[in-house]
């Protein structure tokens, strides 16, 4: 038996051989860097979460000498060595899965190949299409869909998929997968300042307005690179909103750190997927004198509703828009180059803003975002449009870019940081589908009673913690900056908020906002935000067409086509239909 040995040995290491050969040959059909789309930009971010093994880093300075470090990086086999793509998964609510590519691995090849197919691979070899979402415009990271199968919903914890072209030769490099993280306790997004860092983070803080204190939290930077943790103290904690110091220059000098909060008490570090971004390192900007005024607004497929309010509101005052995309699928993106093309003065930023149920954190982040470039940031949706119903009795054929910051105060002893408008609710007006010469001139019968206002925000009268209920903001008051509410004679917001019924079903599918429930969750029924006499499910209450209708309104459909509509042969035309 002992003579034996030598040749058990022998054949235990042929057979290890052999396994990291057939590694190394499957893996080839794994999804390669080339056909990933990066756009690469100065980030200064490394991914970094030592609590959860949610990130494998590749290191500048060690290209030559790359190894597999996790198991939902999918490997690529490069001349001479091998190359791991960057990613983590999180899981969405409704079971959606987001895989956030690296943009460190992408910088290291040319961008993807178009029309590639790629696939979210389990644990369990099930697999999913893997739907290209764009790349964030902060992180520089490349996000990808797909939907957790059904067999992986039965075994938790819900472990990471990898992203592959081939599912059916993709090999495992490790096993078992990291655990996926849960988007309701997650630090999602970093923007930082001159003075501090802001992080973006779920599950810290209450819904119902219970929040942390700061003292009980710590931002913690990790530097994988140089294997070092620095902790910093929070000194704002609201809602989603996180603010702390900046790390000291040394523990930040290299260009990815990864950024999360820590719970003391717990000694919990939240997972993230942020990266800290040193300002210090950040691209010059040319210094440009601000906007007056800029507007804000998130939106969902809202490609056949833009060109009427940006139209509008550029012709009113605004300079400057915002845009944080909720992640559409419609032709919004093609919608905005095409007004940017068409005439550079609306200046519009879409901003791919892809995280569920943070209409308020995106208000925030735009808040700090356009402080540099704005004045004054104009909150409303792109059913709201703000008018006075003095500017009909002026019978210019022309608006004036001048109407809109008339509402706006003079200097006085008590500056003003905050006007709030009242809205009226215009029902569907008896149209059964969204109305070709816009919404300003298909929607004319309304609610009696004036609803919920919105509000122009001076940026700088913002309070620290960037507390905000959408409709308008809280200011800081040791700034002395008051609040002003107009009366409806002088403006009003016509909200076109109960349209066509296939027009509403689309706004029924989804909230955003964090603090408001869905429309099918069976909470809150007399609430402001509910549609009176419609339930909680997508089901045409009968009469829609002439529900909301209590007073008939052609103020603003007379003001538009004075301004904006010019006659055809077919008849009166506006100047936003294509």
């Amino acid at each position: 038996m002992r003579r034996k040995a030598p040749t058990t040995l022998f054949l235990v290491f042929l057979c290890l051989v052999f396994t990291v050969f057939c590694s190394l040959l499957l893996s080839r059909n794994a999804i390669s860097l080339s056909e990933l789309r990066f756009h690469p930009q100065n980030i200064n971010a490394r991914p970094k979460d030592p609590d959860y093994s949610l990130n494998h880093v590749i290191a500048e300075d060690s290209i030559n000498h790359l190894t597999h470090r996790t198991r939902h990086v999918s490997s690529i086999q490069g001349a001479s060595v091998s190359v791991s793509v960057d990613s983590v998964s999180v899981l969405l609510p409704d079971w959606e899965v987001l895989v956030l590519v690296s943009p460190v691995a992408a910088q290291l090849t040319s961008p993807a190949h178009s029309g590639e197919s790629f696939y979210c691979l389990f644990p369990n070899k099930e697999t999913s299409p893997a739907n290209f979402s764009g790349v964030l415009p902060f992180s520089n990271a490349t996000a990808f869909k797909c939907i957790l199968p059904e067999g992986n919903r039965r075994h938790k914890p819900f472990r990471q998929p990898v992203l592959t072209r081939s599912p059916e030769k993709e090999f495992a490099v490790v096993s078992p997968a990291p655990v996926m993280p849960r988007w309701d306790f997650l630090v999602y997004e970093s923007l930082s300042t001159e003075t501090d860092v802001i992080l973006f983070a779920k599950g810290v803080n209450n819904r119902q307005g219970i929040n942390r204190p700061p003292e009980e939290l710590s931002c913690v930077f990790s530097n994988e690179v140089k294997n070092t943790t620095v902790k910093t103290p929070v000194t704002v904690s609201m809602q989603e909103v996180f603010r702390c110091q900046h790390p000291e220059s040394t523990a930040a000098a290299e260009n990815l750190v990864k950024v999360s909060l820590e719970i003391k008490r717990e000694k919990q570090v939240i997972p993230s997927v942020a990266y800290y971004i040193n300002p210090r390192r950040t691209e010059a900007t040319t210094q440009r004198a601000k906007s007056k005024i800029c507007a804000t607004t998130m939106v969902y497929n809202v490609g056949k509703y833009l060109r009427e309010w940006v139209m509008y509101y550029s012709k009113i005052g605004v300079d400057k828009f915002f845009l944080y995309d909720n992640q559409s699928n419609d032709n919004l993106e093609s919608i905005v180059k095409e007004l940017n093309q068409e005439d550079d003065s609306y200046n519009i930023q879409r901003i791919l803003w892809i995280w569920p149920k943070t209409q308020e954190a995106g208000f925030s982040h735009s808040a700090v975002y356009g402080k540099d470039s704005c004045t004054w940031m104009m909150y409303v949706d792109v059913d709201e449009f703000i008018y006075s119903p003095s500017w009909l009795l002026n019978n210019s054929t022309q608006p004036s870019k001048n109407l809109l910051p008339s509402f706006l105060p003079s200097p006085s002893n008590q500056p003003i940081g905050q006007v709030s408008i009242n809205c009226n609710d215009f029902g569907p007006s008896e149209q059964r589908k969204h109305p070709a010469e816009g919404v300003t001139q298909g929607y004319n019968c309304r609610r009696r009673v004036e609803q919920r206002h919105k509000s122009i925000v001076r940026l700088d009268a913002v309070d620290d913690s960037l507390v905000n209920v959408i409709h308008h903001f809280g200011l800081n008051k040791t700034s002395g900056y008051g609040w002003k509410y107009l009366p409806m004679e002088v403006a009003a917001v016509n909200h076109y908020k109960y349209q066509a019924w296939p027009e509403f079903m689309t706004k029924f599918r989804r909230r955003v906002s964090a603090f408001v429930a869905d429309w099918t969750t069976a909470v809150n029924p007399n609430s402001k935000d509910r549609t009176p006499g419609l339930g909680f499910q997508a089901i045409k209450p009968q009469r829609w067409e002439k529900m909301f209708c209590e007073v008939k309104d052609e103020r603003l459909k007379v003001l538009t086509q004075r301004w904006f509509g010019f006659e055809t042969p077919e008849g009166l035309k506006m100047a936003w239909q294509t």
